[in-house]
């Protein structure tokens, strides 16, 4: 859907039921990440639920509109595949390393910050900005200060986990803001079927590098673990990118874009109620200053120019990222 295009009207229950999809399983992604991570190797699971979500994609996409979907250019497998990279190597595997020692609400926080991330580059390479999106970015920084220099300084969350979420917030960035200056298959099925596989295939390997291998004892490996991969690939990784793709296409990016701000939220709620973790003060005023932040931020862009923001791409959370307005994540972001 590109920027201006009209949107196909849909009923209203429609949107909202694909709006609350993607609210609730990508804000729940970060909790099923911190789950999977307490009993298996965190590269090569996260390559593994990649790659079996890269290949259903693929399946699909043969079923329903034949092998010829398949068929990409050159540009095309190596603008996916770049995306992908950036998304799921940099953007998820960085996840799913931090939150062997942060909090799944406190992680989803911290990614909230990529579409500022995402300003930053656009201003550097010389776009123009509106003045209230400077605000909003400049208050989403302080609020990851907030949320990472308190906890740092008494030392409950390790320092050097909560940067590697940070570094996975400009990774996500990077790979957001070439997804709209690459050559993409037209079909965002297809370019989110090559990025899922390019970078689960880059998790297994790099995991395998760094020797996880010797970590794989499946004996050991929890229900609840299990059960939370099988989650990532069909819910987070397939249902709700399928659900984000269909409501980018009968709704206002603007109104699709508040998934950026609930996720954070549904993420915080979850940690405390099933896995128990601390929600203090620090987190609650960074959370609140993100939230506006990232508000502030799509509500500038917007008005700025009707019907595209700083979210015309993809996202961790989102687990996956199809061309230009239509793009996804974190991923995914997961």
């Amino acid at each position: 859907m590109n920027p201006g295009a009209k949107v196909r009207r849909a009923p209203e229950w429609q949107v909202w039921t694909a709006l609350l999809i993607v609210y609730i399983v990508w804000g729940s992604t970060y909790l099923a990440i911190r789950v999977v991570d307490e009993t298996m190797p965190p590269l090569l699971a996260a390559g593994l639920r990649h790659s079996v979500a890269g290949l259903i994609i693929f399946a699909l996409l043969v079923v329903t509109r034949g092998v010829s979907a398949l068929r990409l250019s050159r540009a095309e497998w190596l603008g996916a595949g770049f995306v992908g990279l950036c998304l799921l190597l940099g953007g998820n595997g960085l996840v799913v390393l931090g939150e062997r020692d942060v909090p799944s609400g406190l992680a989803a926080l911290i990614i909230a910050v990529v579409p500022l991330f995402v300003v930053v580059l656009r201003r550097i390479f010389g776009e123009r900005v509106a003045t209230g999106t400077y605000v909003g970015v400049a208050g989403g920084f302080v609020g990851m200060a907030v949320l990472i220099v308190p906890h740092g300084i008494t030392g409950d969350v390790n320092v050097l986990a909560m940067l590697m979420l940070v570094g996975a917030s400009f990774s996500w960035a990077v790979g957001s803001y070439y997804s709209k200056r690459l050559s993409l298959p037209r079909d965002p099925l297809a370019s989110t079927g090559v990025q899922m596989v390019v970078g689960g295939v880059s998790l297994a390997i790099v995991g395998s590098l760094v020797g996880e291998w010797g970590l794989v004892k499946v004996n050991d490996f929890s229900t609840s673990s299990v059960l939370a991969l099988g989650y990532l690939i069909l819910f987070g990784s397939v249902l709700a990118y399928t659900a984000y793709t269909w409501v980018l296409q009968h709704a206002s990016v603007s109104r699709v874009s508040t998934y950026a701000y609930v996720n954070p939220v549904v993420a915080i709620v979850l940690g405390a109620t099933i896995l128990n973790e601390t929600v203090d003060i620090w987190i609650l005023l960074g959370a609140a200053i993100i939230v506006v932040s990232v508000a502030l931020v799509i509500r500038s862009e917007a008005s700025q120019t009707p019907g595209e923001t700083p979210f015309d791409t993809p996202t961790e959370a989102a687990g996956g990222s199809p061309a230009a307005s239509e793009e996804i994540l974190a991923a995914a972001r997961d």
